[in-house]
C-alpha cells in the first residue's frame, strides 16, 4: 500500500458514496466532490447474496481510478459480498486502494486480510449492526480500517441507527488496545494493542446532523450517500458534512 493512501485514512475524511450517484453521470458527479475536496470516494458493491441488491463490479472501479489518483485521492471499496476472499484480488488489481470486507461473510477473514495486503491496498474490515465489537478482536491489530455500520448493510437512504455512537466509542477503544465491552457488559483486557491508529470508519444515515455524534464517538471517516448526491448540489452538501464533522 502507499503511504499517501494511509496518510488519507489517518485524517478526518468524508468519503462520498457513489452508490446514490446518478450513474448516468458518474465521472462528472465524482469531478463535483472531488473539486469540492473529497479524497476518499466510497465504492459499495453488493453480490445480490449477502445483500438482496445487486450495484457494481471491478470495471467501475478501474474506469474511476485515474480520475481519482489525478487528485491525490483514494478509491475505498466496500465489499457487500460473500466469500470476499475469492474477489478481493480482481478489485486491487482494478486499481482499489482500500479493500473492506465484512467478518460475517467469511470464515476466513484472517486469510482475507492477508490476500488484501498481499495485494498492496489498505485492509479494512466490516460489522453490522447487531454484530458484536468484540467480533473485531483478533483482527485489531492486522487492519488498517475497522468499519461500524450504522444502518443495515444493502439500502442507502436508511436512517441512523440511534444507538450507533455508543458501539462506535466500543469499537474505538478496542482498536486503541484500550479495551471493550465483552457480551455481557465486562471490560474486555485482553484487546489486543495497535502500534498505529486505525481508522474507524462509519457508513448509513450520515449527514451534517449524525456526523457530529460519530466523531464525538471516535469516527474518523464519514461515508455518506444520499446526503451528497441526492443534494441539489452534491459539492455543497459535502463541505457541509465535511464541516460538521470536522473533516480535512
Amino acid at each position: 500500500m502507499s503511504s499517501a493512501t494511509l496518510e488519507l485514512l489517518k485524517g478526518v475524511r468524508v468519503a462520498p458514496s457513489i452508490l446514490s450517484a446518478d450513474f448516468g453521470a458518474l465521472r462528472a458527479q465524482v469531478g463535483e466532490v472531488l473539486a469540492a475536496g473529497a479524497r476518499v470516494i466510497h465504492v459499495d458493491v453488493m453480490d445480490g447474496h449477502f445483500v438482496p441488491p445487486i450495484t457494481l463490479g471491478p470495471v467501475v472501479v478501474s474506469a474511476l481510478r485515474e480520475q481519482v489518483e489525478e487528485v491525490g485521492g483514494m478509491l475505498d471499496v466496500h465489499l457487500m459480498i460473500e466469500r470476499p476472499e475469492r474477489h478481493v484480488g480482481e478489485f486491487v488489481r482494478a486499481g482499489a486502494h482500500s479493500v473492506t470486507f465484512h467478518m460475517e461473510a467469511t470464515p476466513h477473514a484472517e486469510y482475507t486480510a492477508e490476500e488484501i495486503r498481499a495485494g498492496g491496498a489498505c485492509v479494512g474490515v466490516a460489522i453490522n449492526p447487531a454484530t458484536p465489537v468484540q467480533t473485531l478482536a483478533e483482527l485489531a491489530g492486522k487492519v488498517d480500517l475497522a468499519l461500524c455500520m450504522t444502518v443495515s448493510p444493502g439500502w442507502g437512504g436508511q436512517p441512523f441507527i440511534a444507538r450507533s455512537p455508543e458501539k462506535i466509542a466500543r469499537l474505538r477503544a478496542l482498536l486503541d488496545g484500550r479495551g471493550a465491552l465483552d457480551g455481557d457488559g465486562r471490560e474486555a483486557s485482553d484487546a489486543p494493542g495497535v502500534e498505529e491508529a486505525v481508522a474507524l470508519e462509519v457508513d448509513g444515515g450520515i449527514d451534517p446532523t449524525t456526523a457530529p455524534l460519530c466523531r464525538r464517538a471516535g469516527a474518523s471517516v464519514f461515508v455518506a450517500g444520499s446526503a451528497i448526491f441526492h443534494a441539489s448540489d452534491p459539492g455543497e452538501a459535502y463541505r457541509a458534512i465535511a464541516e460538521a464533522a470536522g473533516a480535512v
